[in-house]
Parts: structure tokens; C-alpha cells; sequence
């Protein structure tokens, strides 16, 4: 073989290479932000369908949940209550609040929290 289809067979070959170690790479890479969109679209249908009826989609308060005085989600002292805090409020209800610890699993709770944390952002 010439020294000139050596260089670019080895240039060939590394090119190969390199893509083939930045599609290995970049692959799960692309998985879990799929995943993530995923599960905050999850989230967020969650929200919907077992938060939103009292607290707005915007956890501001619907007209019903202004009406029994449910605290706005996005306020200070909602804020300000600690993860743990606000996951026993989710799981074991308060006030005229449902307990969802039967019907949402741990990690939907955790996720539910982080939304009420990115709802202060929106405000």
C-alpha cells in the first residue's frame, strides 16, 4: 500500500472511529433529555387532572379553590415550606386537601413538588 492511501485510509478509519465513539455517547445523552420532556409532560397531565381543580393551572387558585381559601402555590409561604414539607401536605392531605399517598406514587410526589417549585418561576 502507498504512503498516500495509508494516510487516508488511517484518516478515513479515525473519522469512522470518532463518529462512532460521539454516536455511542451522544445517544443516551439524547435518551434522557427524552426522558426528561417525557416525565415533565407526565408531571404536568399529573397536575392537571389531581391539582389543578382547586389550585389553577397556574397554581394561582381556580374560582372553586379561591372559593374554599386554597392557598396560592406560588406564594411565599408555599415557597417557603421545605420538600419534605410539602410531600407530606401532598401524601397525607390538610385541610379540606385529599391525601394522594394511595394514588400517586413516591417519585409522582417529588416530581409534583419540583412543579410547584418551577410554578413560583412563572409568577
Amino acid at each position: 500500500m502507498s504512503q498516500d492511501k495509508l494516510k487516508r485510509y488511517l484518516i478515513l478509519s479515525s473519522s469512522i472511529f470518532t463518529a462512532l465513539i460521539a454516536g455511542v455517547i451522544g445517544f443516551p445523552i439524547s435518551i434522557v433529555n427524552a426522558n426528561a420532556a417525557q416525565g415533565s409532560a407526565a408531571i404536568t397531565a399529573t397536575f392537571r387532572t389531581k391539582c389543578a381543580m382547586c389550585h389553577g393551572e397556574d397554581g394561582g387558585g381556580s374560582e372553586v379553590g379561591k372559593s374554599m381559601n386554597v392557598p396560592d402555590l406560588r406564594s411565599e409561604v408555599v415557597q417557603g415550606r421545605t420538600d419534605t414539607e410539602l410531600i407530606q401536605i401532598i401524601s397525607s392531605g390538610k385541610g379540606g386537601m385529599p391525601s394522594f399517598k394511595n394514588s400517586l406514587s413516591p417519585n409522582q410526589i417529588q416530581s409534583l413538588v419540583k412543579h410547584v417549585r418551577a410554578l413560583a418561576k412563572k409568577k
